[in-house]
């Protein structure tokens, strides 16, 4: 059975920086594509960054792309994001997901099957 399991959210000031993890069991991660997403109130879930299998490639979305970093640890079985300079734009529920699909599709929401159940981040002003 194939489990995620986010931590490190929090509240935290605009210009502060948050590590987030994702702790995965029941997948070889090195076979996965891994990723963030996030949802804010009342918005759709939207891709926020992706590491690539075997964990060589990265990809971000433009509104995060110079202040997070996806990483990974195949070994470990976790995946991070490291965020700074964090702005109220910020605020949502952060999602790790994983998948197997070719590489065109790793942006895709809808192409990732196993998910966690979220953790929270709060942007103040």
């Amino acid at each position: 059975q194939v489990q995620l399991a986010e931590s490190g959210g929090r509240l935290v000031q605009a210009g502060d920086s948050l590590r987030l993890s994702c702790a995965v069991s029941g997948l070889r991660m090195i076979n996965y594509h891994m990723a963030w997403f996030r949802q804010a109130p009342g918005k759709e879930r939207e891709f926020v960054a992706a590491s690539a299998r075997p964990g060589s490639s990265t990809y971000y979305a433009e509104a995060v792309k110079g202040r997070f970093t996806i990483s990974r640890d195949n070994a470990k079985s976790m995946v991070y994001l490291q965020m700074n300079g964090l702005k109220p734009e910020d605020t949502a529920i952060y999602y790790c997901a994983s998948s197997t699909v070719a590489l065109s599709g790793i942006r895709q929401l809808d192409m990732y099957r196993a998910w966690g159940q979220g953790t929270q981040v709060t942007v103040s002003s």
